[in-house]
């Protein structure tokens, strides 16, 4: 099926496998609900599966949704011959609470698990007979979290971050024992492993306004030196930001984290205009990232991102604290966040921009919904701003984990809060607002903004444009750069316009 806009194009994925040089019809399924009815796999679930060089005795069968805990299934390759007698064991189930990584060592497999573990830690089980219930802890549980797990020759990585700065702890596999790498600059770090015979890595590190560095790192020799890829650029004009990394307190009290980006002769006399950026869902932490994009503040813009609950900053709890039921405090973090900026002196609200993208069109739909007078513009950006219709489009059955679904009483409340469209109100003053969508968008269908357009549209009496623009080369990021910097170039262009940046005026 090619049809992208059709709602049975998500559902009821195979898995074939193909002989080099035969023909693509002859492919066979192995690994799907229609050929595994006894796994029990449902038509939303994703089915892939892969051979893990570390592992290449077994093929791994995977079953997903957006669903952060994972869902495996081993079997050997040598009877992969024959599809119909693939002998399919339990590697591990959500109920384990697997997570960001697994790696396969001789007899053990190892995985990350927040199971009494807010922050995360490294266990492993036997691969023959797993039983994570009873796993061995290897590396316990930090005051950070850990992202992701990389595996070499020899050892294990293990990749922290506390949402703002990032470390890398060496397992070694043999003895036992962990270490943390000595890294030469502070910000988020993240590492590669290329190559499963050999122990030589590539971590990377970067900030808000220090371009990515790439570093090799012999696992051997314990040496890290500038990598070869390393290309070293240089952006005229980063030298003069700074960045500020601060906590909020939110609407009960929670501290929120904030970070901005600012020139280094910023004054706190509510003059400038500020965009600020939330997302916060499927535990994906907003951590610093370079992005030449940034060049906008030293047109003497603040950029600030809120670092809301629904993400994982802090850890699994705080992802579950903006999950479903307890979704509102994903919009009300960025709402404290905002009323920071203008408390401070930043900016005032008619200065102020918010803009969110993907899932984070919850977070913006909602917030301008339930704070109208806190912005002056906003953007939602390929945004979901219909959750009670999300599972009623291609990509929305997968995305049920995340969000809920309206079959279940409690989880139809939720995405009733969640829903920006249910909360526009007539007669009431709305900020300016662009939706954007891409016509070619096979995650968020482009009614979902367009929705919230129309209802803005015809309830808002502020008189400030509410603008619909539709990408028709965009697809969720899958276009060409040149689009994608088009595209955001238009949207802070709007952002600034509406909050009365001199720069972006029309001509007269």
């Amino acid at each position: 099926m090619t049809d992208i806009k059709s709602l049975e194009i998500e559902l009821h994925r195979k898995t074939r496998i193909h002989v080099l040089g035969s023909k693509v019809a002859s492919d066979v399924d192995f690994f799907s609900d229609e050929r595994n009815p006894t796994l029990g796999i449902t038509a939303k679930e994703f089915a892939s599966a892969m051979i893990d060089e570390s592992f290449p005795a077994y093929v791994l069968g995977n079953v997903a949704t957006v669903q952060n805990e994972m869902r495996m299934f081993y079997a050997p390759v040598a009877q992969m011959k024959d599809a119909a007698k693939l002998a399919w064991k339990v590697l591990c189930t959500p109920s384990d609470k697997l997570v960001r990584g697994i790696a396969f060592h001789k007899d053990h497999v190892y995985a990350i698990t927040h199971a009494g573990a807010s922050k995360y830690k490294l266990v492993r089980t036997s691969i023959q007979n797993p039983d994570w219930q009873h796993a061995e802890t290897v590396v316990p549980e930090a005051a950070d979290s850990i992202q992701s797990l990389v595996r070499s020759k020899d050892y294990l990585f293990l990749v922290y971050s506390n949402g703002i700065v990032g470390r890398v702890v060496k397992y070694d596999l043999a003895r036992g024992t962990s270490a943390e790498i000595k890294l030469p600059v502070t910000g988020i770090v993240d590492a590669r492993c290329p190559d499963i015979h050999s122990n030589r890595c590539i971590l990377f590190t970067t900030s808000w306004i220090q371009p990515t560095t790439l570093w090799d790192f012999d696992g051997d020799k314990n040496t890290l030196a500038k990598s070869i890829f390393d290309t070293a650029p240089t952006y005229p004009g980063f030298d003069q930001l700074v960045t500020e990394e601060v906590e909020v307190p939110g609407h009960d009290g929670t501290m929120i984290p904030l970070s901005i980006i600012h020139r280094k002769d910023l004054r706190l006399d509510g003059s400038n205009q500020v965009i600020l950026e939330g997302y916060g869902a499927y535990g994906f932490s907003y951590e610093p990232y370079f992005d030449v994009s940034s060049s906008i503040a030293l047109h003497g813009v603040v950029l600030a991102y809120a670092h809301v609950r629904g993400g994982s900053e802090k850890g699994e709890s705080w992802y579950r604290a903006g999950f479903k039921t307890t979704k509102p405090n994903t919009w009300k973090d960025f709402i404290s966040c905002a009323e920071y900026l203008v408390k401070k002196g930043y900016t005032t609200p008619g200065r102020l921009a918010g803009t969110g993208t993907s899932a984070g069109g919850i977070l913006i739909s909602r917030a301008i919904t339930e704070r109208p007078d806190l912005f002056g513009a906003a953007v939602c950006n390929v945004g979901c701003a219909n959750a009670m219709r999300m599972e009623f489009s291609p990509n929305g059955p997968v995305n049920t984990p995340e969000f809920g679904t309206v079959t279940d009483p409690v989880e139809a409340v939720a995405l009733y809060e969640m829903d920006g469209v249910q909360h526009v109100q007539p007669g009431v003053k709305y900020p300016a607002v662009m939706g954007v969508a891409g016509w070619n968008d096979p995650r968020v269908v482009p009614w979902q903004p367009g929705k919230l357009v129309a209802a803005l549209q015809r309830a808002s009496t502020s008189g400030k444009p509410v603008l619909m623009k539709v990408n028709y080369d965009n697809g969720h990021f899958t276009e060409e750069k040149s689009v994608t910097f088009r595209n955001f170039a238009g949207q802070f262009a709007f952002m600034l316009w509406q909050t009365g940046h001199k720069e972006f005026q029309p001509v007269k």
